[in-house]
C-alpha cells in the first residue's frame, strides 16, 4: 500500500491486457518506445488497468472501476484477455476484506469503458445494469458525461451508456462542474487532453502529496517525455500542455505518482536530471487483483 499522510492507497489491477503498441505510443517510433517496453512476438505489449482503493477518515473510496464483467467477450476479442482473467477489482477488494457494500464513493476519472465498466453489472438473469457499489455516490465531470452521451465515430466504441447512464438516471451519480474537493485531502482536477473532461486525482495530507495521473500519462514514460502520448488522446497538443503543468507540480512537491496502465513502473516520484530531462524513480508497491505474473501464467 501507499501512505500519503493520513491517506491509505491500495493498488488493484482489474485486468492486464495485451494490445498493439500503436495505440499506447501513437506517433512515437518503435525504435524509441521499445527501449522502455519491447513488444512480444505477436507485436503486443501489456497494459495493466489499475483501480485504487483509497481509505481516508473512515471512508472507502474506489477510483476507476476497470472493465467490469458486462462485456467480457468483447474485451477478450479486442484485448487478448480471457474472461477468467478479468474482474480483478472485486478480487482485490475481497483480498483487502472490503465488500462492494462498504464503498462510500466511486470516482470516475473519465468514462472510457476500461475505466468505468465496473460501475455497473448485470444481475444473473437480468437485462438491466445495476450499481456494482450500491451504497456509494459516484462522481464524474459533467463535460465528460456530456461527451459520453454524444459519442462520435471515434469514441462510440468506448463510451457505453450502460456504464454510467443508469447511475445518472437514478441520482446515484453526481456531475462535477470543475475541480472539486471529493473528500478530506482528496481533490479531483480537470486534466484535459486525453478527453476534454478527463480528471486526475490529487492527494494532500500532512505535507505529503500524491496523484493518480490516470490517462494524462498512461505509462510513466509518457509523463517523463512531454511529446510522448497515446493515440487514444482526443486532443494531444492539450495533453502536452497539461503534462507540462503537472510535471512541474510533481517536481515542486516531490509527489508520489500513480500511472494506470504501466505494468513495470506503476508508481514513482519524478526527479529533475541535469539538462532538464525529468525521470521517474520507481517505488515498489504491491498490486492486488490480477498482476502481470498471474496473467502470464495463464497464457
Amino acid at each position: 500500500m501507499l501512505q500519503i499522510g493520513d491517506i491509505t492507497i491500495h493498488l488493484i489491477n482489474d485486468v492486464t491486457a495485451y494490445v498493439d503498441p500503436g495505440g499506447a505510443f501513437g506517433l512515437v517510433p518503435r525504435a524509441l518506445y521499445s527501449r522502455y517496453l519491447m513488444p512480444d512476438e505477436r507485436n503486443f505489449i501489456p497494459m495493466c488497468h489499475l483501480s485504487l482503493l483509497v481509505q481516508a477518515e473512515g471512508r472507502n473510496i474506489v477510483i476507476d472501476t476497470g472493465f467490469g464483467t458486462k462485456n467480457m467477450k468483447l474485451a477478450a476479442r479486442l484485448m487478448s484477455v480471457r474472461p477468467d482473467a478479468m474482474n480483478g477489482l472485486m478480487r482485490g477488494l475481497d483480498a483487502l476484506n472490503v465488500t462492494p457494500q462498504d464503498i462510500d464513493l466511486v470516482i470516475d476519472t473519465h468514462l472510457h469503458s476500461d475505466h468505468c465498466g465496473g460501475n455497473t453489472y448485470y444481475v444473473e438473469g437480468g437485462s438491466e445494469p445495476v450499481a456494482a457499489f450500491p451504497n456509494a455516490e459516484y462522481v464524474v465531470q459533467r463535460r465528460e458525461y456530456e461527451d459520453a452521451r454524444q459519442p462520435n465515430e471515434r469514441t462510440r466504441a468506448t463510451y457505453i451508456a450502460d456504464n454510467f447512464e443508469p447511475l445518472v438516471t437514478s441520482g446515484q451519480m453526481r456531475l462535477l462542474d470543475s475541480d472539486s474537493d471529493l473528500a478530506p485531502g482528496i481533490r479531483g482536477v480537470v486534466t484535459p487532453g486525453h478527453t476534454p473532461g478527463h480528471m486526475s486525482i490529487i492527494f494532500e495530507s500532512q505535507g505529503q502529496h500524491g496523484a493518480f495521473i490516470c490517462d494524462m500519462a498512461s505509462f510513466a514514460v509518457h509523463f517523463e517525455r512531454l511529446g510522448w502520448m497515446t493515440a487514444y488522446d482526443v486532443e494531444p497538443l492539450i495533453t502536452l500542455e497539461t503534462k507540462r503543468k503537472w510535471q512541474r507540480w510533481a517536481l515542486d512537491t516531490d509527489a508520489t505518482l500513480i500511472f494506470p496502465h504501466d505494468c513495470k513502473r506503476p508508481v514513482g516520484q519524478l526527479k529533475d536530471e541535469e539538462g532538464g530531462k525529468p525521470f521517474l524513480v520507481p517505488l515498489d508497491v504491491p498490486v492486488f487483483g490480477l498482476d502481470v505474473a498471474d496473467f502470464n501464467a495463464r497464457y
